[in-house]
């Protein structure tokens, strides 16, 4: 076990997550787009198992060091396995990239069948994972999503203070975890994120899916960055390349879209009614996972901050657990309704509340919701703590996206 020992920041929100199932017959995934960190949680969570048992059985599987070429399918997975094995003691399994292995899926239900096997995987593909372990292991696995950098973590990989200089990095270049070994300078970050771009790409997407149209695919996430945070649809899309004489069908552009979903890559966000109860089928929002991967395709733009700023709050949303729609109530829009766990949050974002219209438009659309549940709105302004309109708590972004709620 020691020669696949790395140093690493401890990434606590994550382990308090998994540790409940340390032990537990069910398989833990860890999933989440290429390089926010999952392989080094699996170091985490060994050394946490190493604390709790002396001298654990760990076999360790990375699918993209050249060592583990051989394991192809399931049945190699499983050989490789038994001969790792020791004894009658209990066997921690931790398989790091598991979707490049050929029905993977039928080595763990036997595992689990045998029994005496705690396991652990990581995956960058959501559909085919969860598609296939929902299948054959259905109720026998708990999964874990893993995102790049919080505004927190960065300051802390990066040992920054928590200040506007600091903020803007994390605008800037995102919050993919190897940067800290980079000097925080455009060519440098954005020469690296552009490689991690490609194999996205073309490990995660074109090569699984058999993906011909790079091109278009290419274009279509330009299309998304340049859309961040609008109201965007396939046909909307559609119609726009043929606009630019490029016959694209509403239903290739869905595919696409559904694809780099998958990949971790971006996030959708579909409109509901105020309630939540109703889901709207037409016109969603996209996010990226992580916006120095956005910069490194279209460029960072000052003119872009509001996209920025909204971006920077949905990712800080869902690492804090919550599930997110956008708020629709006639002609008026609430950008994020947050749910978790029974209870709702109502954020709307904004770049400076420079007049008049603009704080009577941002609050007014928090007013005409009638629930006592907590509203804020989120701008870079600079505001007194706690500061309200009429009930409604106006925030600096540095401030919201420092505190998990």
């Amino acid at each position: 076990m020691t020669e696949f020992k790395r140093d690493y920041i401890k990434r606590p929100i994550y382990l308090e997550l998994i540790k409940p199932y340390i032990d537990k017959d069910i398989i833990k995934v860890l999933v989440g787009q290429r390089r926010v960190g999952k392989s080094y949680m699996l170091f985490q969570i060994m050394d946490e198992i190493m604390l709790m048992h002396k001298n654990p059985n760990i076999i360790y599987i990375n699918m993209e060091l050249d060592e583990f070429e051989s394991i192809i399918n399931h049945k190699n997975l499983l050989d490789y396995i038994t001969s790792k094995e020791k004894g009658t003691a209990k066997h921690y399994v931790f398989i790091d990239e598991v979707q490049d292995i050929e029905n993977f899926e039928k080595a763990l239900r036997n595992l689990l069948a045998k029994g005496g096997y705690d396991i652990y995987c990581t995956g960058s593909n959501a559909k085919l994972l969860s598609g296939e372990l929902a299948t054959f292991l259905s109720g026998r696995y708990v999964e874990t999503k893993i995102y790049s950098l919080s505004f927190s973590e960065f300051i802390e990989f990066h040992q920054l203070k928590n200040d506007k200089d600091s903020l803007v990095k994390f605008f800037k270049y995102g919050g993919l975890p190897y940067l800290i070994n980079l000097e925080l300078n455009d060519h440098i970050i954005y020469d690296y994120l552009k490689n991690i771009y490609a194999a996205i790409l073309f490990k995660d997407i074109v090569k699984r899916h058999n993906v011909r149209n790079i091109n278009f695919l290419e274009n279509l996430v330009r299309y998304v960055a340049d859309n961040t945070g609008s109201l965007v649809s396939s046909k909307r899309i559609s119609d726009f390349l043929k606009s630019q004489q490029i016959q694209i069908s509403p239903q290739l552009v869905l595919d696409y879209l559904g694809y780099l979903e998958s990949a971790f890559f971006i996030f959708k966000a579909l409109r509901a009614d105020i309630s939540g109860k109703k889901i709207f089928e037409i016109g969603e929002k996209y996010y990226f996972e992580d916006l120095g991967l956005r910069h490194s395709i279209i460029g960072y733009k000052t003119n872009d901050i509001n996209k920025i700023l909204e971006n920077a709050v949905y990712q800080h949303l869902k690492i804090s657990g919550y599930h997110i729609n956008v708020g629709k109530s006639g002609d008026k829009e609430i950008d994020f309704i947050c749910e978790k766990s029974g209870k709702k949050l109502y954020v709307q974002v904004a770049y400076l509340l420079q007049d008049e219209k603009t704080i009577k438009r941002e609050f007014e659309n928090l007013l005409e919701v009638k629930d006592n549940y907590p509203k804020f709105v989120v701008s870079m302004d600079e505001v007194v703590s706690g500061s309200d309109y009429k009930g409604i708590e106006h925030i600096h972004i540095q401030k919201f996206i420092s505190e998990l709620r």
